[in-house]
Order: C-alpha cells, then structure tokens, then sequence
C-alpha cells in the first residue's frame, strides 16, 4: 500500500530593512511498504521545495555585515534585560537563507541547543552559520561558557560539512564582538 504524507516547514524571518520573507520547505514522503516474511520495510522518497526569493539577495561580506542583519532580528524592546540566541543561515554564496530564533532566555543566560541549531541548517541546505546572542550587561568580552560554545558548535558543524562562519555577540548601545575579528575562530 501507498501512503502519501505531506509535511510543510515554515519558518518565518525578518531581514534587513524589517523585510519579512519566509522560506517553505515542503517534504513529501511517500511511503511503500516493502514485506520480506515478518519484516516490513517502507521506502521514502524525500523532495524539497524551497520558496524562490526574486528580489535582490542578502549577502553577508564580513562581520559589521552579519551584525546588521543579526540586530534586526533581536528584539528591541527585551534585548537590554533578555538574552536571546538568533542563528542566521547561508547558502555556499554567503547568501542569507534564512533567520531563526532560536532561544529567548533570562537576564544571563540562553539555551543554545546544537541539535535544533544544525537540524533547522540541514532542512534549509545551509553551508554555512553566524550564531549570534545577546549580553545585556552590555559586556562586550565572551564568557569562558561563550568560547566553550563556540569550540563545541564549530567540532559539530565541521562532522556536517557545514561552515561556522562566526558567533557575534551583540549589545545594546549598538556595538558588538565578532569571534572572527578577534582571532577566536579561524
């Protein structure tokens, strides 16, 4: 027997200049079962369908580049007394897939849930990551937890060959701290 299931990912993103796009990822399985005495198999069939963006692409060149993108996502309203973790995801060309919260924590301190994080990159095809939080306190210097992240994301994004291009830490008066910049992550 043929089943047909069809499973719809929407993931809503705000991007530069407050332009909300939106990537679908439609994946269909169709499943036909397969039976070998008292063993039942189903083969799946898996299709993307990403959402075709005919406007000009959001590139990232360097570090002030992702900042600016990343600063749009956070909320302006929180971002002085919440922290939150917001992970930008790119294609092989540094273009802009998509922007995801991923965590909203306390005063001083976020989830940062890797499994999630590289499960939303695989079902957008990204190649490449910026993970970015927020330090309330306006301290611009990463926590030893910060740098430990950091080392651990970067082990678990090279085993999926997809790129940890940097972790920004942002702040509220509008300045912020690239990993890459300061040689923490080559």
């Amino acid at each position: 027997a043929n089943y047909a299931f069809s499973i719809l990912f929407f993931t809503a993103h705000y991007c530069f200049r407050q332009i909300l796009t939106a990537t679908f990822i439609l994946i269909i399985i169709n499943l036909k079962t397969i039976k070998n005495s008292n063993l039942t198999i189903h083969e799946m069939e898996v299709v993307y369908l990403p959402k075709k963006y005919s406007g000009e692409s959001l590139k990232v060149k360097d570090s002030k580049t992702a900042e600016i993108f990343l600063r749009q996502a956070f909320n302006p309203n929180s971002i002085s007394y919440q922290e939150e973790c917001i992970v930008m995801y790119l294609n092989n060309a540094n273009e802009i897939i998509g922007i995801h919260q991923l965590s909203k924590g306390g005063i001083t301190a976020t989830i940062i849930d890797i499994r999630i994080l590289l499960a939303t990159a695989l079902k957008c095809l990204a190649t490449g990551i910026i993970v970015s939080h927020n330090h309330p306190s306006g301290n611009l210097v990463p926590s030893k937890l910060d740098k430990e992240l950091t080392d651990k994301l970067k082990a678990a994004c090279k085993l999926l060959d997809i790129n940890l291009l940097d972790h920004v830490i942002i702040v509220p008066d509008n300045a912020y701290f690239s990993f890459v910049d300061e040689g923490l992550l080559c």
